[in-house]
């Protein structure tokens, strides 16, 4: 069955294998069928609906390096083929940067939730390595911040969550439930546990010291963390390069894709802490901050609410031409019929 590209208006940008499985799981229904492809396209798309919003999923192709150019790439390609993209959400894991120095201190831990948003005088988004090389050292454009260009309907959706801080983990953890238990290629997204959990800090000499940190309370046991994401081509692993990033820029996590994807689509980024931007990195922890990232992007779109438009409830399609009449599509194509009056106004005699 052919998918419309024209009626989906949400891009869910998820470049890892790992981050388009949870975000499968989180679509309210699944758009089965297929978009036309034609000669100078690169990508496919899954489609689906959340809350009533026609979603479409986008990740990197096997085998891809991703990294800033790779997400350009691909968000270029989404806002050519699909006309009514309003919005995109940029959704999946990054290295989280705690920060022990500060007052208040920033206790961030694996599986917190990291949201791209302006703090003070600070971008919600930080391309750390765009710049120039001088005679001086290197120097980012416009001293490493790009324009927070986030639609403002999600940063409005981001700052109606934010308001039950700190109970605003709760509102996405019903939408990680439902998916935690459910199986990825190599295990499920359940929590590793808080025991696996270790940071390390590292002193002006190069020693690594393991960090001794409470355990937090099971009812308290994830946080969402607001703030500037840097956004760079290069992977950190560097637990010094790390802290002079974090205390350059004051930013709250590390990712590969942002700073590629918003000259493109206005993205809201929302990333699930799986590292701490060490050599102590490993993949353990991406599919349970894949999931909770996906869980709070998922309370983003309950948020908002969508003016009536076309939807595929039960996993019903509406494919409308131009024509005085509409198919409607899915596990039984004569089930109904809808007229258009002028053009506009479906009427829905589906049961």
């Amino acid at each position: 069955m052919e998918l419309d590209p024209d009626l989906y208006t949400v891009a869910w940008i998820a470049p890892l294998e790992i981050e388009a499985r949870a975000a499968l799981h989180m679509l309210d229904n699944r758009h089965m069928g297929q978009f036309p492809w034609s000669y100078g396209y690169d990508y496919l798309f899954h489609a689906g609906d959340i809350n009533g919003h026609n979603v479409i999923l986008a990740t990197l192709p096997s085998g891809q390096v991703y990294g800033t150019s790779s997400a350009a790439a691909l968000a270029s390609q989404i806002k050519t083929f699909f006309p009514n993209i309003r919005f995109g959400l940029l959704v999946g894991v990054a290295a989280g940067l705690p920060n022990f120095s500060q007052t208040p201190y920033r206790d961030i831990r694996l599986g917190d939730v990291l949201v791209g948003l302006p703090d003070g005088e600070s971008a919600g988004l930080i391309a750390y390595d765009l710049g120039k090389e001088t005679k001086d050292g290197f120097q980012p454009l416009r001293c490493g911040h790009m324009l927070a260009t986030t639609e403002s309907i999600v940063r409005a959706a981001i700052g109606n969550i934010k308001l039950e801080s700190p109970n605003d983990i709760d509102i996405c953890l019903p939408f990680y439930d439902t998916i935690k238990h459910k199986e990825h290629a190599n295990g499920t997204f359940i929590d590793p546990g808080q025991d696996r959990d270790k940071l390390y800090e590292v002193d002006e000499y190069g020693i690594e010291n393991l960090v001794n940190r409470e355990r937090r309370p099971d009812s308290r046991r994830a946080r969402v963390w607001y703030g500037s994401i840097g956004s760079g081509e290069k992977l950190i692993k560097n637990p010094q390069k790390r802290n002079e990033l974090r205390d350059r820029y004051n930013v709250i996590g590390l990712e590969m894709e942002a700073a590629g994807t918003m000259n493109h689509i206005p993205v809201g980024v929302i990333r699930g802490v799986c590292d701490y931007g060490d050599d102590h990195k490993s993949k353990e922890w991406q599919p349970y901050a894949a999931a909770m990232a996906a869980a709070y992007a998922k309370a983003v779109l309950y948020q908002i609410y969508p003016k009536s438009m076309p939807t595929q409830p039960l996993s019903i399609y509406i494919n409308i031409r131009q024509t005085n009449m509409i198919f409607i599509s899915g596990s039984d194509e004569s089930a109904c019929r809808s007229s258009i009056r002028d053009g506009r106004d479906i009427y829905d005699q589906c049961q």
